[in-house]
C-alpha cells in the first residue's frame, strides 16, 4: 500500500490492498479468515464511508463487529505506511489521509446488545464437575482431552485442534521430567512452551492408545463412529457447550476455559508474569483482563519498601 491509497478513489485497488492488510496482520488464523469475509461480504470500496455505512446498516450485530474490526487491521495498516512516508513535501495530504482513516475506524457503529453474555470463570469445583461429565466412551474420553486442553493448559481453540502428539514432549524440569506441549504457530505466529500436570499428561498417554498416538489429538467422529484425522474449531466449541449445559454454563465458550485456567493459576500463586507467557499474551493488561483484575489501591508495592 501506498500514500495514494487513500487518496485515489479505486474500488478493486483499495480491496485488494485492505485483503492483503489483514493477510499480513498480527492475527490469528481464524480472525484472519473471519476479517477477510467480513470485507469480502462487503466487497465495496473500504474507504468508501458512506457506502460502508449503508451496508453496515443491513448487517447483524455479529457482522457489523467482525467488518468493524477488519477496518480498524486496515487503517492501522495504512496509518503505519503513510507515516513512513511522510515528508515535508507531503506532510499536509499525508494529515489528510490520517484523518480520513480515523475517520474509517468509526464508520462501522457497533453496539453491544442488552442481555449479552458476560464472560464466565469456573471454579475449581465447577471444572472438576465439567470434567466429570464425559463418560468413559471413546467419544466421552475424547471430550474429555479436549475439555481438559483448554482448561488444563489454557490453550486457544485452533492451537487445540492443531495440536499434534509429537507436540507433547518430556522436558527436564529441575530434579525430575515434566510434560511440556509446544505451542507452535499461535496467534501472531509465536510459538511457546506449557508446562501441563501429570494428571493431564497421563490423560493424554491413555488417550494416545485410543487413536495411535500419532497425528492430531483431537479427532472427531464419523457416521459409523470411527475416529476421523481432526477435529474441527466448530466441532471442539460445541463440545464445549455440551458439557456446560450439563454443569449449567449453556453459553460456556472454550476461551471461557482459557480464562479459567489463568485465574485458577493466579488464585494458588502463579505470578501474573508467568500466566501471561503460559497464555502467550503479548502485553500484561491483556492477561489482567483475562483474570477480571484491577488496580488494587488498598495494597500497593511501596507498602512493602523501606523509608
Amino acid at each position: 500500500m501506498d500514500t495514494n491509497l487513500v487518496v485515489v478513489v479505486d474500488d478493486n485497488r483499495h480491496l485488494a490492498a485492505a485483503l492483503a492488510a489483514i493477510e499480513s496482520a498480527n492475527l490469528s488464523a481464524s480472525s484472519r479468515r473471519e476479517y477477510t469475509r467480513a470485507l469480502e461480504a462487503y466487497g465495496g470500496d473500504p474507504l468508501d464511508i458512506e457506502a460502508l455505512r449503508t451496508y453496515a446498516a443491513t448487517c447483524t450485530a455479529s457482522q457489523k463487529s467482525k467488518l468493524s474490526a477488519a477496518l480498524c487491521h486496515v487503517a492501522a495498516a495504512m496509518e503505519l505506511q503513510i507515516k513512513g512516508q511522510a515528508t515535508p513535501d507531503n506532510a499536509q495530504s499525508a494529515q489528510a489521509a490520517l484523518w480520513r482513516l480515523e475517520a474509517l475506524k468509526r464508520a462501522v457503529k457497533t453496539e453491544t446488545a442488552k442481555g449479552q453474555k458476560t464472560h464466565t470463570w469456573l471454579s475449581v469445583a465447577e471444572i472438576r464437575t465439567l470434567l466429570a461429565t464425559c463418560d468413559d466412551s471413546p467419544a466421552g474420553r475424547r471430550d474429555k482431552i479436549a475439555l481438559a486442553l483448554l482448561v488444563g493448559a489454557g490453550l486457544r481453540r485452533d492451537e487445540a485442534v492443531n495440536l499434534t502428539f509429537d507436540g507433547a514432549k518430556y522436558q527436564p524440569v529441575g530434579e525430575r521430567m515434566r510434560t511440556v506441549i509446544a505451542v507452535r504457530h499461535g496467534k501472531g505466529d509465536k510459538s511457546r512452551t506449557v508446562p501441563i500436570s501429570d494428571a493431564l499428561a497421563a490423560g493424554l498417554d491413555r488417550w494416545a492408545i485410543d487413536c495411535g498416538g500419532v497425528g492430531n489429538i483431537l479427532r472427531g467422529f464419523n457416521r459409523r463412529g470411527e475416529l476421523t484425522a481432526s477435529l474441527s474449531a466448530v466441532g471442539l466449541f460445541q463440545i464445549v457447550r455440551k458439557h456446560g449445559a450439563l454443569i449449567g454454563h449453556p453459553e460456556l465458550s472454550p476461551h471461557d476455559l482459557r480464562r479459567s485456567f489463568a485465574q485458577t493459576g493466579y488464585q494458588n500463586g502463579v505470578p501474573i508474569t508467568q500466566i501471561k507467557e503460559l497464555l502467550g499474551h503479548a502485553s500484561i493488561a491483556t492477561t489482567q483482563r483475562y483474570l477480571n483484575l484491577s488496580l488494587d489501591l488498598e495494597v500497593t508495592a511501596s507498602d512493602f519498601v523501606p523509608f
